[in-house]
């Protein structure tokens, strides 16, 4: 039978989240139901409770930064047992089938791959995410989280972790490799810390200085100013890679001029907005322009034991569930130091 579980949820675009209570299926034969312990707060959470990407289904439940225990396993599950350490991402289910489902790559499935939040799941309901007491999920699309990080800190890697590790993989950051994140939020302190441990030469680029300190701190090896005009002329050309990680509209011309002959500028953060660019900043240089999202399950896999053979976690301030509102509000002002982790225990 379903389990009924509490959660917080947005009942519609312009009203604040509210407790609720959400069913969570039955655990079927390849099922693993997890008790969750910590669920982040990432900035897609806020754009779908508002229905700022599209229209979206309510009530929901959003969340996909998820830490927990598994509470229990289906029958035929081999690779957990109850106790163990888990995570859940972005993605529930995929076909398994399609070329890239095949490849592991299943947040490119051709036929769409199933969100924790804002889909639909296998027993035909909308899925309902992470700001709840508990999950099922089918085996393949759970992830163990190991002991040398904690619950708490290893929640937002199962997106913002993931999300900037991908395309420093993908495109190669590492030794020899001049690597630009732009912004140092949520997003963008994970692909500092990421890209320095890759062994990259690491620079942010924010719009002031003020946060230079813990750049530096973060593992960053310079820290530049956006608005300072003089910065585009003195790094033009400098960049192997830049990450964008920031969620608002930029000058793309601007930053393309950054990158050095065959780099290539990817988007991570995801303007509202349409953004344009003038197709001769990217012909001269060869230059690239491209957009990312999160890895594969086996990538993220590999993400969470380079985290933890590194020592890198998110930096976190942990918030009752009573408190989501508020943090949402601070979320959009920037009020972060780094990412809000719910601990969901205070949903009881």
């Amino acid at each position: 039978m379903p389990t009924t579980v509490k959660a917080y949820a947005a009942p519609s675009a312009t009203e604040p989240l509210v407790p609720t209570t959400i069913e969570r299926r039955d655990v079927g034969p390849h099922d693993v139901r997890i008790d969750i312990r910590y669920a982040g707060i990432c900035h897609s959470d806020i754009h779908t409770a508002r229905s700022e990407w599209g229209p979206t289904t309510y009530p929901i439940v959003v969340g996909h930064e998820i830490a927990g225990v598994v509470a229990e396993v289906g029958p035929e599950v081999t690779r957990f047992a109850v106790g163990d350490r888990v995570g859940v991402g972005c993605m529930v289910d995929s076909c398994g089938e399609c070329a890239s489902c095949r490849k592991g790559e299943e947040q490119h499935c051709l036929r769409g791959n199933t969100g924790t939040y804002a889909s639909v799941g296998r027993d035909g309901q909308p899925t309902q995410g992470g700001y709840s007491q508990e999950i099922v999920v089918t085996e393949g699309f759970v992830l163990r989280i190991p002991d040398a990080l904690g619950l708490d800190v290893a929640a937002p890697l199962l997106c913002a972790g993931i999300t900037t590790y991908s395309p420093l993989r993908h495109w190669g950051a590492g030794p020899g490799t001049r690597v630009a994140v732009v912004g140092l939020g949520g997003l963008g302190h994970m692909g500092v810390q990421l890209a320095h441990a890759l062994g990259a030469e690491v620079t942010v680029l924010s719009q002031s200085l003020k946060k230079q300190e813990e750049g530096l701190r973060l593992g960053a090896d310079h820290y530049a100013a956006t608005s300072d005009p003089g910065t585009f002329e003195r790094l033009r050309g400098s960049f192997d890679l830049i990450i964008n990680t920031v969620s608002a509209e930029i000058d793309l011309d601007a930053y393309l001029s950054l990158l050095a002959v065959d780099g290539t500028l990817v988007n991570v953060g995801a303007p509202e907005k349409p953004l344009s660019l003038a197709v001769f900043s990217l012909i001269p240089f060869r230059r690239s322009f491209a957009g990312s999202t999160i890895g594969g399950i086996a990538e993220t896999q590999e993400m969470l034991d380079f985290c933890a053979e590194h020592g890198i976690a998110a930096q976190i301030e942990t918030i009752r569930a009573d408190q989501v509102n508020e943090a949402y509000e601070r979320v959009l002002a920037s009020d972060v130091r780094y990412r809000f982790v719910i601990d969901t225990s205070t949903l009881d």
